[in-house]
Parts: structure tokens; C-alpha cells; sequence
């Protein structure tokens, strides 16, 4: 499958396990957009991964995905059922998620899939944790402040995203470095 074929695939996965889904629906679709946006940071390879896994990174929230409840490793699972690795690592790892494993006791379930790291993971996080719930693009800082204020202190997400905090804060940082290097560089 070459990158087209596999954005496009992804892109029909998410909309057939998502589309009923209300403002889960919108953030997907938003962040898939904004993943494009910022594609021009990566190689063509990285690019249709990022874009793939943005359509992709909350799939495991679909009724009929949800076998453990933790939506990185259901859809990871499914997206590594179709024979797509690498987009699986990519779900399975996003914003934060080896935290909240931990916090879950799941580590073990998401070492099935390889971490991923470097500036495709910044570039999925960025993508994510600038898109509030309902699809509208937000500031880092209003993301996590909504994450925190819709799960109570004693929930595994509250922990995790608490914990994850700097490491996504770093992330999102590095993808607005490299977006301004772009922004600045000659035509």
C-alpha cells in the first residue's frame, strides 16, 4: 500500500468506527487535519503515517474496539490486524499513553507494540494536544486544563495526564520550533 492508499484507508476506518460519534467525531477529523498541516515537517514515509495514525489515534474508543477499555491498545490492535505497524505504534503510544498504561496496569498490553519517539510522535501529540474535544484548535495549555477538569484527581487519566504534562508540553514545543523554522526559511 503506498502512503495515499494509506491515508486514505485510515481515513475510511476512523469515519466507519467514528462517524456516529458526535464530538469525537469532530476532534478526529480535526486533528487528522491539522496532522496535514504540519506533514510538511516529516518525510513523505512520515507524513502518511502521521496522518494515517491522527485519523486512527482514537479509534479504540469505538463501542465494537473496546476490549480492554483503553482505547491506545484496542486501537492499536485493530490497526495492527490490518497489517499497519508502524501506524499501530504510533496509536498505541500517543499523548501521553505509557503513562496511563502504567497508571492502569496496562504496560504490559502496550509493550506489545514498539515506542516510537523523535519528531513523528511530537508531531501526532502536537496534533492532538492542540485540538480540544469538539474539534476546535486550542492552545496546549486549555488542553490539559480541560482533560484535568472532565476526570476527577483519583482517575488514571487525571494521573497520567498530570505526569505526562512536561513530556507533552516538550513535544508540542519542538513541532512549533520546526513549524517556525519552516515559516522563516527563504522561498
Amino acid at each position: 500500500m503506498d502512503a495515499d492508499e494509506l491515508v486514505r484507508w485510515a481515513e475510511a476506518q476512523a469515519s466507519g468506527l467514528l462517524s456516529g460519534t458526535g464530538d469525537r467525531w469532530r476532534h478526529v477529523q480535526a486533528v487528522a487535519a491539522k496532522a496535514a498541516e504540519i506533514g510538511s515537517t516529516l518525510d513523505d514515509q512520515d507524513r502518511a503515517a502521521l496522518i494515517s495514525a491522527a485519523w486512527l489515534h482514537d479509534v479504540g474508543y469505538a463501542p465494537e474496539l473496546a476490549a480492554t477499555g483503553f482505547h491506545p491498545v484496542d486501537g492499536a490492535r485493530y490497526v495492527r490486524d490490518h497489517g499497519h505497524e508502524r501506524v499501530a505504534a504510533l496509536v498505541a503510544h500517543h499523548s501521553g499513553a505509557r503513562l496511563e498504561a502504567e497508571e492502569r496496569g496496562m504496560a504490559d498490553e502496550l509493550a506489545e507494540f514498539e515506542p516510537v519517539d523523535g519528531p513523528l510522535m511530537d508531531a501526532l501529540i502536537y496534533a492532538d494536544m492542540t485540538t480540544g474535544p469538539a474539534g476546535q484548535p486550542v492552545s496546549f495549555e486549555e488542553r490539559i486544563t480541560d482533560i484535568l477538569r472532565r476526570y476527577p484527581p483519583n482517575d488514571p487519566v487525571h494521573r497520567a495526564i498530570t505526569r505526562a504534562r512536561p513530556m507533552l508540553r516538550a513535544a508540542v514545543e519542538r513541532i512549533r520550533r520546526r513549524l517556525d523554522g519552516l515559516a522563516n526559511q527563504p522561498m
